[in-house]
Formats: structure tokens, sequence, C-alpha cells
């Protein structure tokens, strides 16, 4: 007599209700797999068959390929029927993983029960079973390969904590294809940006159908690129908060901001250098502008710590925008290793990098003209010609404080610089050629001026309710701008509105810096009123 296994809040109970004739039925055909590189999977990580279901329907109108079914995560599940069910009832081709505790999943049976629940989700025309190397030999011994008909064997090793060596990963890959597997799947945990290096080598090296990602924010650029390098499949959520691993992004997103299905190994990569860089608008900005002139790239964030280490890792990137903290940084390596314009040689920070035939960089600042326009129209509307003997309070000297300061200067303005860091300051004045404040003086009101500009990154998102100065000083400035464009009315913007201020917010100085940048990377004019519409959309 077989038996039933039934899983209930994560343990398996037997009990028998069925004959082994049944539980070795017509084995269904499993559905195909259209496309050979580059497919989108999503995992459906409901408790209960039924909401499990829902998220099956959800996943086939989100835009994914392939269906992942997570059954690990399901409280109850029966070995045939319940299986069956799900298998039957996507129309997409699905991916069976019962993923146990010791390899991260929420499995917690027994091996043999956890083994069937795979073999019967082959046996229901699933069309990839996923099975951990580490159990790859009991399984096989169990049930051989042959066993599984028209179903394909994805062999898979994750490491939660860390990237290991590549000599490693190495030796798993060639373990999964010493046990045939069908597709092989690697899955790391990126601590840096770097460490992805190791994984994009493996899919460049790729033997046969290979999956390779880094998991976490550092790792995210492996799945966004996952195509471009030839990889079998990228993982997306079908929503926020819905994240199956670490790092993902959601199906929606990969299919029609990252263009995934239209990515190919000569797509360009380009992209924001930053930290941190999840709140930027860039990709939005950049991917449907480039879609809109046919252009073949992909514009993605890095989350880098160490700018220098991540330009000698990734020498195919052929273009980054630069911001917080590594414009000055960025400039310094562009002087070491390319050229570096004239104008930000002398602001002494960059924006902009772009890749050379030769492999070197060039380096410019397109910050201050969109940064220095915005604030002389916000005088004009004010009833002043512009920033021509103009007092204006710089507060941050970081790349955007160095750049208005700059800006401001080369219009004939008078300009203070505060900072956090007085020698920080200190350095930017004696650079530009400006004055020193003193940060607490100005949060008292003792500093006055026409323009206050503020270059910090408080106020943005995710902290919307903090400002860089106290509303009762605004009153003693005619315009205040706002270099933070997410949100595009900052609390500072809100309170110096209030305070009778003409304001000037971030937008304006990103839209037309990006612009700028699109244009150096492709070579093109920018599609500059669509860039304006897409980041006002975006931000409202």
């Amino acid at each position: 007599m077989a038996h039933r296994c039934v899983a209930r809040t994560g343990f398996l109970h037997r009990r028998s209700t069925t004959t082994r004739s049944r539980m070795h039925a017509t084995r269904a055909v499993p559905k195909q797999v259209e496309r050979k590189s580059g497919n989108v999977a999503t995992s459906v990580t409901a408790t209960n068959l039924e909401d499990m279901k829902k998220e099956i329907q959800q996943a086939e109108k989100a835009g994914a390929d392939i269906v992942e079914l997570r059954m690990d995560f399901l409280e109850t599940i029966g070995v045939e029927d319940d299986v069956d069910g799900l298998v039957q009832c996507c129309k997409l081709p699905t991916i069976a993983t019962v993923r146990p505790l010791w390899e991260g999943g929420r499995y917690r049976g027994s091996e043999g029960s956890r083994m069937a629940l795979l073999k019967r989700a082959a046996d229901a025309g699933c069309t990839f079973i996923d099975v951990e190397l580490k159990a790859a030999e009991d399984f096989l011994t169990l049930y051989p390969k042959e066993s599984l008909g028209d179903t394909k064997l994805i062999l898979s090793r994750h490491d939660f904590e860390t990237t290991p060596s590549a000599n490693e990963l190495k030796e798993w890959v060639g373990q999964s294809w010493d046990f045939k597997a069908d597709v092989v799947k690697i899955a790391t945990t990126a601590k840096t940006i770097t460490e992805v290096r190791l994984v994009l080598d493996l899919l460049l090296e790729k033997k046969g159908p290979t999956i390779a990602l880094s998991m976490g924010e550092h790792g995210q650029i492996s799945r966004l690129l996952a195509p471009k390098y030839g990889a079998f499949l990228t993982f997306g959520s079908l929503e926020k908060g819905k994240e199956s691993a670490p790092g993902q992004t959601t199906v929606e997103d990969l299919v029609s901001v990252y263009r995934v299905h239209k990515q190919n190994q000569d797509t360009q990569v380009f992209g924001l250098i930053g930290n941190p860089v999840s709140h930027s608008k860039g990709p939005i900005l950049h991917n449907k502008s480039m879609e809109v002139i046919g252009f073949n790239g992909v514009y993605v964030p890095f989350l880098v710590d160490n700018v220098d280490k991540f330009l000698e890792a990734f020498p195919e990137f052929s273009g980054f925008s630069v911001t917080i903290p590594h414009k000055v940084n960025a400039l310094q390596y562009s002087v070491q290793h390319g050229h570096v314009d004239a104008v930000a040689q002398k602001i002494g920070a960059l924006n902009t990098l772009v890749r050379q035939q030769d492999g070197t960089l060039y380096g410019c600042n397109t910050d201050y003209l969109a940064a220095i326009r915005g604030i002389e129209e916000a005088l004009q509307s004010a009833g002043h010609d512009g920033l021509n003997g103009k007092k204006v309070v710089v507060v941050g000297a970081g790349g955007a404080g160095r750049a208005i300061a700059f800006g401001a200067r080369e219009k004939g303005a008078s300009v203070t610089v505060v900072n956090r860091s007085r020698e920080s300051a200190e350095r930017l004045a004696a650079d530009v050629g400006c004055n020193v404040g003193d940060l607490e003086a100005l949060l008292k009101g003792e500093i006055q001026g026409d323009v206050l500009a503020n270059t910090t990154s408080v106020g943005m998102y995710p902290n919307v309710e903090h400002s860089p100065v106290p509303a009762e000083i605004l009153p003693a400035f005619l315009v205040v701008f706002d270099a933070v464009y997410n949100p595009k009315i900052t609390r500072l913007l809100r309170e110096a509105s209030a305070a009778g201020c003409v304001t000037a917010n971030g937008v304006d100085m990103f839209v037309g810096q990006a612009a700028e940048q699109f244009a150096l990377f492709t070579n093109t004019s920018a599609p500059a009123d669509l860039m304006a519409e897409i980041v006002s959309s975006s931000l409202n």
C-alpha cells in the first residue's frame, strides 16, 4: 500500500489513501520554454493552495515566462491531487521547488517525502524540478534521471552568507554537470558589488543553460543584466514585499523598465554609481528614453562602496552617472585612468563618466549648468535679473555643492559654503574661491543671503520629514533651492514657500543633467520633453 503525504505547518504526516498505480499515473507533457535565455521567472509563495493558484494567475498577467511553485511555503500539501492541481492550473512553464531549511527554504519534513513531492511534480508535467546539489546523489539514486521523462532537472546551490571563491563556484558548476543537470543554478550573496563579477563570469564561461545570481542589493545587477550575459533566466517578484530572495526586482520592472526580453550580448550597460541608489528615478528615465530612440542599452543602479574597485571590475560597462558620495573620488580615478574636462577639474567633482573606444574614461560635470539655470529662473520670477552680485549660501560641500558653488561664482555671485565638516567646506572654498560659513551660525539665522541652496541628501526619500535647516531662518532668503528631487517638493521647499520664498526644486536640475548625460551616452540628442514628463509622472 502506497501512502499519500500531507504537509501541515511544514511537517509531513502520512495517511494511506491510494494505490501505487495511482501514484504512477500517466505522465503529463511539460509546457515548453520558448526562449533559450533571458526568461523571467517569478516565485509563488502563498501558504495555502487557493492563494497560490491566485498568485499563479497574477504571474501570468504580470508578464512572467516561468512560474516557480515554492511548495515549501505551503502549510499543507498532498503529494497527488494538490501537486497535480498546482502544475496543471498554470498556463506557463513551471519549476517545482521544495526548498529545505538547510538550503534557505521552509520545508521541515523528511527528505524522502520532500523528494516524493518533486517526483510527483515531474509526473504531473512540471517543466523543471529544482533539486539542491547537496541532495543530487540521493535524489537521483531514488529517482534516476530517465524516470523524470521530459521534465528537466535544475541542480541548485545557494550561499546565503557570502560569495565563495571563483574556484569553489566553478567546482559547484562542474559537479552539477557531472550529475547530468539540464540547468545549473548558482545563487550567492554579494557583500560588495565587485563580488558580482565572479557570478557574471560563470555565465560568460557556461557550458549549458545556467542561472547565476547574486542575492542582496549589492548583487541586484546580476538579476537586471542576466540576459546580456546569457543567463537562462532571472527571477522577479510578483510585487514589492513578495520577494522570495533578497534583491529581487518586480517582474513588471524587469520587463517594462529594464527590458530584459530585449537585452542581448551587444546591449550597452550604463548606470548610476552611488550609495544609496534605490531612490533613483534614473533607470525609469534613461531606459524609457533609450527605448523611444531605439538604442540597444540598459541603465541600472550600481550600489557602490569603493568606486575605484568597481570601475576596475567592470571594464565592459559603457557609461555612468555618479552621485553621492562618489563624485570627487570618481574624478580622481578618471584623472588617473582617462581624461577629465576643464570645468569638472575646476569644480573638483564630476557626475558623468563615459567609456571611450580605447577603454579609458572621459569625465565631465553636467550638474552645474542645470542647477544654475533653475536658480536664475527662480530669481527672475522674484523680480531679479540673475545671480550677478547676489549672495548665495550653499549647504553641503560634496559634488553637487561644488558644482553650484562653482556655477554661482562664474555668474558673479558671492558664495558662502557651510557644511557639517568644516574641513571639507574649506577645501571647496579654496578650490572655487569663495567663503566658508559656520553651520551652527546658519542654523541660528546668523548667516543670510539672497539664495539658499541645499546640496545635501537631507530630506531625500525615505527621510522625507527631515530638513537641513530650521524653518525660522528661511524668511532671510529670496530663493530657496533644493537639489533633492525625490520627493519633488521636500520639507525644506514646503517651509520655504510658506515663508514667502520663491522655490526651485531638484527636478529641473535632475532632468537637465540627465539629458546631457544621455546625449553623451548615446551620441544622440536626448528627448528632453519626454524625460521631464517621465520624471514628473513617476514622482507624482
